[in-house]
């Protein structure tokens, strides 16, 4: 018998940001190879509308709608979902991200010693304090679930590089990997393992309208490698892998999902 090395079955599996993009391909992902998937989303409707879509193909999801942004709510979110399907919480994906819910991607922002606090909060909200929200809401629960149990952060290219037009994303996003590298030295003892999943420009609902036209696409691709813009599935396949037991040796790192944009050693 040929055996699934992604297969998450009797896993339970929370993923924030999953009402669209990568986080409803990571939900739907999951789900398929037989987790049972607490999905969240600042908007309900669109929680439930993944949940449907998972329910449809077979598998099984709870909504959790809830703001990554407030940390009372998620530990009370996080605790009451988890407790709805036997208490165990095994993989947590630290997806939500951009400008936070209700914001446009912002990728036409001032420069950084025109913004005021105001502009920065937006950014740190979701990229930083989110991922420390959730994190803290999420480890207790996955500490109580015995070994093997996953946390990846989904980080960006520009918190490796640097975006000379997105400082405060470029540092929220740095700040989350940092995170993660701490979290994997600090819980690697209890057999839970963090990874961060660094993305460049994916067709996400939020990217898809900043693409004007294609003489604009290929401007943009001609800093990658490979050049095509990401789709969520590719950055799903990632995080999926690192969900699993086949990355059971694998922590403290962080993976390049973007087409060569960057390249590391």
């Amino acid at each position: 018998m040929i055996k699934d090395v992604l297969d998450l079955t009797g896993r339970v599996a929370l993923v924030t940001g999953a009402g669209q993009g990568v986080g409803k391909q990571v939900a739907l992902d999951f789900a398929a190879h037989g987790a049972t998937v607490l999905v969240n989303d600042f908007y309900a409707e669109r929680a439930a509308a993944v949940v449907d879509e998972v329910a449809s193909l077979g598998g099984r999801a709870i909504a959790v709608p809830g703001d990554v942004t407030h940390l009372d709510h998620m530990i009370r979110a996080v605790g009451e979902a988890t407790d709805s399907v036997g208490g165990a919480l095994h993989i947590c994906v630290n997806n939500a991200g951009n400008a936070g819910a209700g914001a446009d991607s912002g990728f036409h922002t001032p420069p950084f010693w025109e913004t005021s606090r105001a502009d920065w909060d937006k950014w740190l909200g979701t990229n930083l304090f989110g991922v420390l929200n959730v994190s803290r809401a999420a480890i207790p629960i996955m500490l109580r679930s015995g070994e093997g149990c996953s946390l990846v952060n989904v980080v960006s290219d520009a918190g490796r590089v640097g975006e000379g037009s997105l400082a405060v994303y470029s540092a929220a996003k740095a700040g989350a990997a940092g995170l993660s590298r701490a979290l994997a030295k600090g819980l690697g003892v209890y057999g839970v393992r963090v990874n961060s999943v660094a993305l460049a420009t994916i067709m996400t609902p939020t990217i898809a309208p900043t693409i004007k036209d294609d003489a604009m696409l290929k401007k943009m691709m001609r800093n990658y490698i490979i050049r095509r813009v990401g789709q969520p599935s590719d950055a799903s396949n990632m995080i999926l892998f690192l969900a699993s037991g086949a990355s059971s040796w694998i922590t403290g790192q962080t993976f390049g999902v973007n087409g060569g944009f960057s390249t590391s050693q």
